[in-house]
């Protein structure tokens, strides 16, 4: 936990009662501070840098008898992303020295004229989060920041949207990181409904309003659940002209997959519970915009299910009615994300008329195999959003790799009983028919990305600007296209 304090004001002195931290670069501009350090202060400083070890970031020693400093090393070159990868690090760096009570001070002109202060503090946040719900024994690691900085009024505006986008973040990881006996689709509706109070439209859709509308390949992968199935809707209207079309993202919300009635292997089915991640990242997304206000229209629709085995559960050769009006042959029911999304992609399209559609969903294990956990899987019918959404992923290390779409592999969803059916039988290209699939109930060329996040959604072992778990990956993604092409 970072509890943060800052104070603006000018650089006085050193204080002595916490690890103070500067920021210099290798020629030992110390900028705003040289006039508050003696000259032997400035001397010895000088030293440490030229005799530190190669590629050393930070610097930790004592400048006096009282004064414990930390100098980390800055250069031109730094992007905002590499400022907030600093700032992870240093939170590691922290951890291991035993340090939690610091003074940071923003005395560094290239980190004043870039405005990167809050970047590095948002670097420390990200790292810093961790999941303890059901510890009986909680180990709360705070860390005290005091931040001098002057720029109030610049700081300020990055900072808000930050923290509105660490808030988006915090929430995805929380919700993917419940175990499926807590976060079942009725808890997760009551969450939702929570979000009303920062300005977000929750319009619910349960099994009985579901079932009018026809969203049949939705309901049938919950069907063996004691638990209810939902559709839910988070509106944020950012502009107010009626007539500007919203940006839409669906997710895929399957709090448990034990495959159903075609049953998965006991081995890691554990990590099930992480089946919800796509809907996780929408919802995380919508509290950003929400959060920070942002100048857009846009709508989140998540559909919610639990993919069980029992009396009641869907089997392999069923046949359902989506609401599109398509059938669908149902001949894996551990191919079921796609059935949700199916029913989530066409309502979308058909209730909000949205400008785009991007989907996110942990669909396939195919993607693991040939993306690994570096790449998100995106396919998409539009190249503008392609690019786009590739180029957001570069800058925010969230990275996207496009793979193809075409006539060929869509054939082979073709059903002889039913207008389609929901794997490929003949074998092979598993990402690339799933998300086939999913293009069929796109139903008026409106443009649309798919985003197969199964090997980014949580992680084992950490990442540059994440603790081991889950990752939120898609957040930050889709907050900078956003960003950048629609605000």
């Amino acid at each position: 936990m970072i509890q943060l304090n800052k104070k603006y004001s000018g650089f006085n002195s050193l204080t002595n009662d916490r690890t103070n931290v500067i920021f210099s670069n290798e020629n030992s501009q110390l900028d705003d501070l040289t006039n508050s350090l003696t000259q032997n202060e400035k001397d010895f400083i000088k030293k440490k840098i030229k005799n530190r070890k190669k590629d050393s970031k930070f610097l930790l020693f004592d400048l006096n008898n009282k004064i414990q400093t930390i100098i980390i090393l800055i250069n031109k070159k730094l992007s905002i992303l590499d400022v907030q990868k600093m700032g992870a690090e240093f939170y590691l760096f922290l951890n291991i020295n035993h340090l939690d009570r610091i003074t940071i001070y923003n005395n560094n002109r290239i980190v004043q004229n870039n405005n990167l202060i809050e970047h590095f503090i948002h670097g420390i946040k990200l790292k810093s989060y961790s999941f303890d719900a059901y510890k009986s024994k909680k180990i709360k690691k705070k860390v005290f920041i005091n931040l001098i900085t002057k720029n109030k009024k610049i700081d300020n505006v990055i900072s808000k949207k930050l923290n509105a986008l660490l808030e988006g973040i915090n929430f995805t990881k929380d919700l993917v990181s419940e175990p499926g006996n807590i976060l079942h689709p009725d808890e997760y509706v009551k969450r939702l409904i929570k979000l009303k109070k920062i300005g977000l439209k929750i319009t619910v859709y349960d099994k009985k309003k579901l079932k009018k509308l026809g969203c049949n390949a939705l309901l049938g992968v919950g069907q063996g659940s004691i638990r209810g199935s939902y559709l839910v809707t988070l509106e944020w209207r950012g502009k107010n002209k009626s007539k500007v079309k919203p940006l839409a993202f669906v997710g895929k919300g399957v709090c448990f997959d034990t495959g159903g009635i075609s049953l998965k292997p006991a081995k890691f089915m554990e990590d099930m519970t992480y089946d919800m991640a796509g809907s996780a990242v929408v919802v995380g997304l919508m509290k950003n915009f929400a959060l920070k206000k942002s100048k857009i229209n846009a709508v989140g629709v998540v559909g919610l299910v639990e993919n069980m085995p029992g009396g009641n559960a869907q089997r392999p050769g069923d046949i359902v009615k989506s609401f599109s009006g398509k059938s669908i042959e149902v001949l894996n029911t551990d191919a079921e994300g796609r059935l949700v999304l199916a029913d989530a992609i066409t309502f979308t399209e058909k209730r909000f008329k949205p400008s785009f559609i991007i989907d996110l969903a942990t669909l396939t294990g195919a993607i693991i195999v040939s993306l690994g956990s570096e790449y998100a899987g995106l396919f998409s019918n539009n190249d503008k959003i392609s690019k786009e959404i590739f180029e957001a992923g570069e800058k925010v290390d969230e990275k996207v790799w496009r793979l193809p779409l075409h006539k060929n592999y869509d054939k082979l969803l073709n059903s002889k009983n039913a207008d389609m059916q929901n794997i490929n039988y003949v074998g092979g290209a598993g990402s690339t028919t799933a998300a086939q699939f999913l293009q069929r109930f796109i139903l008026n060329n409106t443009p649309w990305a798919h985003l197969d996040i199964a090997g980014m959604a949580f992680s084992k072992y950490g990442g540059a600007l994440n603790a081991s778990g889950a990752t939120a990956y898609g957040v930050r993604l889709l907050s900078k296209f956003v960003e950048d092409n629609y605000e």
